[in-house]
């Protein structure tokens, strides 16, 4: 599969990769990094046919970690321009005990918005647990880290439908 978005940027096509957009955020959180972009792969084809332009979506997100939000911003602009609503209530409180957690995506294109929610199964109970705990130890740190690329390696490989099922709404 394909780790790549393209958008157009005043009409002129632009190419975005998972390993682009992740050293634009610096790499903390491969794993948000990844969830944005299936997200946004699975979406953006029931917004429009071609690629869309990247300062007309609007999105808003339960999902509020720094990976995911450098994502969209890297593809679309939408925090610099104002199009980046997070609003946690459109999402459950936790992924595992309260399904899909912060894992919910919608983006508006022109005249249709499609909703992207995580599907069971693509992020792990210990990556929450150890996520959020407080006070970690230096081999829980550690180990939160091989989580975080994991998750990005494991989810990488798949079809952006395959890891988040999509509606137009």
């Amino acid at each position: 599969m394909s780790n790549e978005i393209t958008v157009l940027d005043n009409g002129h096509p632009i190419s975005f990769t998972f390993d682009s957009i992740n050293a634009y955020h610096g790499g903390g959180f491969p794993g948000g990094v990844a969830h944005a972009l299936k997200a946004m792969q699975a979406a953006f084809p029931l917004l429009s046919a071609t690629p869309l332009e990247r300062r007309e979506v609007k999105i808003v997100t339960a999902f509020s970690g720094p990976g995911g939000r450098d994502a969209l911003e890297m593809v679309t602009r939408a925090l610099t321009d104002g199009r980046l609503t997070i609003d946690k209530s459109i999402g459950g409180i936790h992924v595992i005990n309260d399904p899909p957690g912060p894992y919910v995506f919608r983006f508006g294109y022109r005249d249709k918005t499609v909703e992207a929610v995580i599907k069971p199964g693509h992020v792990r109970e210990e990556f929450v647990t150890l996520g959020a705990k407080a006070d970690k130890t230096p081999e829980e740190v550690a180990r939160h880290e091989e989580l975080k690329a994991e998750m990005a390696n494991r989810l990488l490989p798949l079809a952006g439908g395959e890891v988040y099922a999509v509606r137009v709404i």
